[in-house]
């Protein structure tokens, strides 16, 4: 795959033109909700990445709301059935799937409700966190975030992976977060995330992303 080096700024703009393109989603009218989804792992910048298209697709005229999937965790009996260290479970149990679909995705389907979730569960105080929704009228954004979201079926008018090569993953993943390594290593070779995605962004230095240019011409 073919990287090409590009600003931050550059690469918000052209992911807010992308998500908005029309035919994004076949069939999908101009009043209808768009959906993006940031994946990528937690040391890879989403969450910098959503916000920044967020305050382009604002300029452009456009409502967008980021939710970070972190907030739609399991709770810490389900998580770590089998111990707190389990790359397994990490890789596939620890997110709240279902949560994600009738909270946060449905709503946003062809005549939904337009009622959004923003988060559902704190993790470090394991209780839910009781926040109110959020409606996002009719032509608005989601931009969702977080890791593992690619190979679930989500619905999505484009999907951006943010890339880790394995060395810069394991030197800017904590110490005490390292035994979740093996998972972004099953990950990549089930999902292949680099081909799964329309957009991947190459984030080994945050401060110089590479793309793989606009989407339809990877």
């Amino acid at each position: 795959m073919r990287l090409e080096a590009i600003t931050w700024e550059k690469l918000a703009a052209a992911l807010a033109e992308g998500v908005l393109a029309p035919g994004a989603e076949p069939g999908a009218g101009p009043g209808t909700w768009r959906r993006m989804l940031l994946d990528g792992a937690p040391v890879a910048g989403g969450e910098r990445l959503a916000r920044a298209v967020a305050e382009e697709l604002r300029v452009r005229g456009r409502s967008a709301l980021v939710v970070d999937a972190a907030g739609f965790l399991r709770a810490a009996s389900l998580r770590y059935e089998f111990g707190r260290r389990d790359p397994d479970s990490y890789r596939e149990s620890w997110l709240d799937v279902g949560a994600l679909w009738r909270e946060v995705l449905t709503p946003l389907d062809p005549g939904g409700s337009g009622r959004v979730l923003p988060d559902l569960w704190d993790a470090e105080r394991d209780r839910a966190t009781r926040s109110p929704y959020v409606e996002l009228p009719p032509g608005g954004v989601l931009l969702l975030h977080g890791t593992f979201l690619l190979g679930r079926w989500f619905p999505a008018d484009l999907t951006v992976h943010l890339a880790l090569s394995e060395g810069a993953l394991a030197r800017r993943t904590p110490a005490e977060e390292r035994w979740t390594l093996p998972a972004f290593a099953r990950y990549a070779a089930e999902e292949d995330p680099l081909r799964a995605a329309d957009v991947v962004v190459r984030m080994d230095h945050p401060d110089r992303p590479a793309w793989s240019g606009p989407p339809g011409e990877g």
